[in-house]
């Protein structure tokens, strides 16, 4: 198991005087994570719910040039990848991520959609590895210089039901999504944990229904959250 198990992290967001706000997507594979962000993307640009107010869209690992190597190197190949190694891959690919595209976008007031972020890696390197959590809190601080998610929507479906999905999708699985069926369920109950300990940040979405149903409670959650956010000013009486 993960050395000390959630208690003595505290991965609540951190305060910032940014106006731009960022959510992000999570879940183990076969979810539905990225479909749903494609269609809240989608909703976002089509509703006009944001106004002006610009959308920056991106992901982990993979959001910059730099990065798009990093994931290559992690999910693409037929190498082996030590644990340790991964996990730096990972913060690597964090530390130039935040820099080159978060935080300028924050910056100018953007609402950032991210397809992964820091919880992945408590889930995946932390629950699923089984490495160090108070190792992987000190390496997402460094790599992301303190920045959490405003919001973080956590696609949660079975595992026999995320196998299906990944089943019928075409082309080759990649590194991650090969291993073992207990991997999958260490992942998910990082997730598990990570919601318990900041329900108002990581909101779980019931995700093995259809997609009409998930995208409802999405579309909900992120109606409430803009609202919350950049209430719309009450303009007076005449």
């Amino acid at each position: 198991m993960p050395r000390s198990g959630l208690s003595p992290l505290d991965l609540s967001p951190t305060v910032t005087t940014n106006p731009g706000r960022l959510v992000t997507f999570e879940g183990i594979d076969g979810a539905g994570k990225t479909t749903q962000l494609e269609r809240a993307v989608d909703w976002l640009k089509a509703s006009g719910i944001l106004g002006d107010r610009p959308l920056v869209v991106t992901r982990e690992p993979g959001g910059t040039a730099l990065g798009q190597q990093i994931r290559h190197l992690l999910l693409s190949g037929d190498w082996e990848v030590a644990d340790r190694t991964e996990l730096l891959l990972y913060a690597a690919d964090r530390a130039q991520h935040v820099a080159q595209v978060l935080q300028p976008a924050l910056a100018a007031g953007a609402l950032v959609v991210s397809d992964r972020f820091v919880d992945s890696t408590v889930a995946y390197q932390g629950f699923g590895r089984q490495q160090d959590l108070i190792l992987i809190e000190t390496l997402n601080r460094i790599a992301t210089a303190g920045l959490t998610s405003d919001l973080t929507l956590w696609f949660d479906a079975s595992i026999d039901c995320c196998l299906a999905r990944r089943a019928a999708r075409r082309g080759p699985a990649d590194r991650l999504e090969r291993s073992a069926i207990e991997f999958h369920e260490r992942v998910r109950s990082g997730f598990a944990a990570l919601a318990a300990q900041d329900p108002d940040r990581v909101v779980r979405i019931a995700a093995d229904g259809d997609l009409a149903a998930t995208f409802a409670q999405t579309q909900a959650v992120l109606t409430e959250r803009l609202a919350r956010w950049w209430p719309v000013p009450v303009q007076p009486a005449l």
